[in-house]
């Protein structure tokens, strides 16, 4: 762009920030009240601390109006059903009780009382809580948390802008409650719950606020016109109030389509939308729109999801082509930060050539304060900025990680054949029954158990010297043979060795292959208290060596039942690493895809006939977009097959997935061709499991029947009633019984009482089929 000024100065800001805190406070904080460690009051300082840092780091960065109300204990669409008085029945006389106490009721369930179903946040990895709602849900407004919040940053000196979640976007994302009938749609409770949102921004206006921002990103989805109808009279209801604050409707994670001449026409008084790659097309539609007279408009030009450096030039030439589009242009991510860590340079580990091409938060925060001085004041500005990015960029596009010319000719020469299995699954699992003489309704679990303080010290005694690698690997031996010694003592059939030396599931590759990079403090919010690493894929990749089949082989020496190989898969080694930008994701699932190959070849040759390929990424990696599905799909199921179906008929391939909605993907998970899928189901009630068989799925399928989620204990009659509920839609000859997820997070106690009364609850009724179910 020319060095021509903006008419009035752009502003940097941002939708969202991470909660966490540097060295993971909240997490520490709130698990410290859970386990009666640490009080209510100072949880409740821990959390307002992190809040006022984040604050105040922001505006000491130059962010003119910071975000309030996205702070959260647990997860934010949790606090809007606080917000608007959508608590389940059974949760209530928890909430009267206690207010947070309740809270982490509805989020986590008790011994007594089942939590809120939890599900993916549209294509990310973050995990929220559903709201349950019917046609006699009555909403009240409850402003609290987002008026004290307010006012916290308020009283700091600073501008803020408090975070909604958008009415339209809670209800899209609501599901029927319990005994209401399944076809009730929540969107039909907007009128009811509108005068609740109108009450909120009153309080909130009363408070101070000049803007509130609420958050739409369901519309960046393919929408009906009726949906659209719904999104047009909420905000012209909403925009239509007396005495409001300025309201800013913030979209992203994609493309808004025909929902953006909806909200360009609304009389709200600025919208966000996503100009980076996600978005593409929204600049063009702006235009088509007529652009936003009288309004502001936030331009996400920096990726809020991933971790790689702006190119600064590419955005300013977008944010150019902006200023013509609206009164008023200000500068932001293109979503809520939440989704990448908080500081690239607290990575000391990786090295420095490489660390120059990483923006975590803090960072990403930096990039949008210089491209709104550049914006405002023009390139000259910036200058030294935009010398610098640029040598960022040329030094990762030239270099050698970034290029392995064995890789590349491997893939290249990949053939349809080396993505199919020898037989068919028909004959496959005639051979595999025989092989493995496995019986009726075969009770397994998903892979890791808990991962005790005496797992995680070894780790932290082997990094410090405090012991060496043959202590550490004596004390992996000891726990697998305790996990398997209880295993076989409570009845499960197929083994696991539990997964005792792994840190986390993607991370425990990354580390092994070529091509990624490990981070120290790279922690992003997966759910709730559960935090996770992605590692970086800047690379090619490669499999130097086998990764985990000296621990498969050791663990199968120690019984005669069959322990499975457990393996992560192409698609979500991608999903939960932050990818590289620099070629399409279907060339970099494949070269995961060969290495994964490798080592699944390895693990059979070792003696493994079952091996676990879990893909649980797969349908939150599914675009936003109907119509990018079938490209999607097409690389992301021949990435699976290619890493299975080099083995013989005999050997059992199963796949895991968990924590999302798939009913609009079966064709895909049949397309995987693996020969058992086991799938959360337990918060859902068995819902995947009518699915499957309304798809006529043809192969074996687990169907969870343990919660893993939530510290309760699930009954063996509870267990029994799951059960029964998926022999409805299941035949019993391909139904297997298993948790929902791995139980890494559980404690022992619980851990061994639940999968007791799971293996109980299979018995139970493995004794009432009759014969001829075999």
């Amino acid at each position: 762009m020319t060095a021509k000024p903006a008419a009035a100065a752009a502003r940097a800001t941002v939708y969202g920030y991470p909660r966490q805190g540097r060295n993971r406070e909240l997490k520490k904080a709130i698990e410290g009240y859970w386990k009666g460690r640490v009080t209510a009051d100072t949880l409740r300082q821990t959390a307002a601390g992190l809040r006022r840092g984040t604050w105040q780091q922001l505006a000491e960065a130059g962010v003119h109006d910071v975000p309030t109300g996205d702070f959260s204990y647990y997860d934010h669409v949790l606090d809007t059903s606080v917000m608007v008085g959508a608590v389940p029945e059974r949760h209530r006389e928890a909430v009267r009780a206690d207010a947070l106490d309740g809270y982490f009721a509805m989020a986590r369930g008790t011994q007594d009382v089942a939590p809120l179903e939890m599900t993916k946040w549209f294509d990310t990895n973050y995990h929220y809580l559903v709201p349950e709602l019917g046609p006699d849900t009555e909403f009240t407004a409850d402003s609290a948390k987002q008026v004290a919040e307010f006012k916290e940053a308020l009283a700091l000196g600073l501008t803020p802008r408090p975070v909604l979640v958008g009415p339209v976007t809670y209800l899209l994302l609501a599901k029927a409650a319990p005994g209401v009938a399944a076809d009730f749609e929540p969107l039909t409770l907007l009128d009811r719950l509108l005068p609740v949102y109108a009450e909120v921004l009153a309080d909130l206006r009363a408070a101070g606020a000049e803007w509130v921002q609420l958050d739409e990103p369901a519309l960046v989805q393919d929408r009906t016109p009726a949906e659209l109808n719904a999104a047009a009279r909420a905000y012209r209801e909403l925009g239509g109030l007396a005495d409001r604050p300025k309201l800013l409707v913030a979209s992203y994670f994609g493309r808004l389509g025909e929902a953006l001449p909806v909200l360009a026409k609304a009389p709200v008084d600025g919208l966000a939308l996503d100009f980076t790659e996600s978005g593409a097309g929204n600049l063009d539609d702006l235009a088509a729109a007529g652009g936003l007279p009288g309004k502001r408009l936030v331009a996400g030009v920096v990726n809020g999801r991933n971790i790689w450096i702006n190119d600064y030039e590419k955005s300013l030439a977008t944010l150019g082509t902006l200023l013509g589009l609206a009164d008023h242009v200000d500068v932001s991510a293109s979503s809520s930060l939440l989704h990448v860590p908080l500081d690239a340079a607290a990575e000391s580990d990786i090295d420095p050539e490489v660390a120059r091409w990483l923006a975590f938060a803090q960072q990403k925060t930096q990039e949008i304060v210089v491209l709104a001085r550049g914006l405002s004041d023009g390139t000259e500005a910036i200058a030294a900025e935009l010398a610098a990015n640029r040598a960022d960029l040329a030094s990762r596009a030239d270099a050698a990680i970034t290029r392995d010319p064995a890789v590349r000719a491997r893939t290249a020469a990949i053939t349809d054949a080396d993505g199919r299995r020898s037989q068919p699954y028909a004959e496959r699992t005639v051979a595999q029954r025989a092989h493995l003489g496995l019986p009726l309704l075969p009770t397994t679990t998903i892979g890791s158990f808990p991962q005790t303080t005496e797992l995680r010290t070894a780790r932290a005694d082997l990094r410090a010297g405090r012991i060496d690698e043959a202590g550490y690997e004596d004390r992996i031996k000891d726990e697998i043979r305790e996990v398997l010694s209880f295993q076989e003592k409570a009845g499960l059939d197929v083994l696991v060795h539990g997964e005792p030396e792994r840190n986390d599931m993607v991370q425990y590759f990354a580390e092994q292959l070529t091509g990624y990079l490990a981070t120290q403090h790279g922690w992003v919010q997966s759910y709730g208290t559960r935090y996770v690493r992605p590692p970086v894929l800047a690379g090619d990749i490669s499999r130097p060596e086998p990764m985990t089949v000296r621990w498969t082989t050791y663990a199968q020496s120690l019984t005669e039942r069959p322990v499975k190989g457990m393996l992560t898969g192409p698609v979500t080694m991608l999903a939960w690493s932050f990818v590289r930008d620099d070629q399409p994701l279907g060339d970099t699932a494949r070269q995961v895809a060969l290495a994964l190959r490798d080592e699944v070849n390895d693990l059979e040759a070792g003696g493994t006939s079952v091996i676990q390929v879990d893909e649980p990424a797969l349908r939150e990696t599914l675009p936003l977009r109907t119509a990018e599905h079938a490209a999607y799909l097409q690389w992301a199921t021949e990435s699976f097959r290619l890493a299975t179906a080099g083995v013989r008929p005999d050997t059992q391939i199963h796949t895991h997935m968990c924590y999302a909605e798939f009913g609009d993907i079966v064709q895909a998970i049949d397309d995987l061709d693996a020969d058992v899928i086991s799938l959360e189901a337990a918060r859902s009630h068995m819902q995947v499991a009518r699915e499957l068989a309304a798809h006529g799925y043809p192969r074996e399928a687990g169907p969870g029947v343990y919660d893993i989620h939530s510290p309760r204990i699930p009954s063996a009659d509870e267990a029994a009633a799951l059960l029964r509920t998926g022999l409805e839609a299941i035949p019993a000859g391909r139904l297997w019984v298993n948790p929902d997820c791995g139980l890494k997070t559980r404690g022992w106690p619980e851990t061994r009482a639940s999968l007791e009364n799971l293996v109980a609850a299979a018995r139970e009724i493995r004794a009432e089929l009759p014969t001829e179910a075999a």
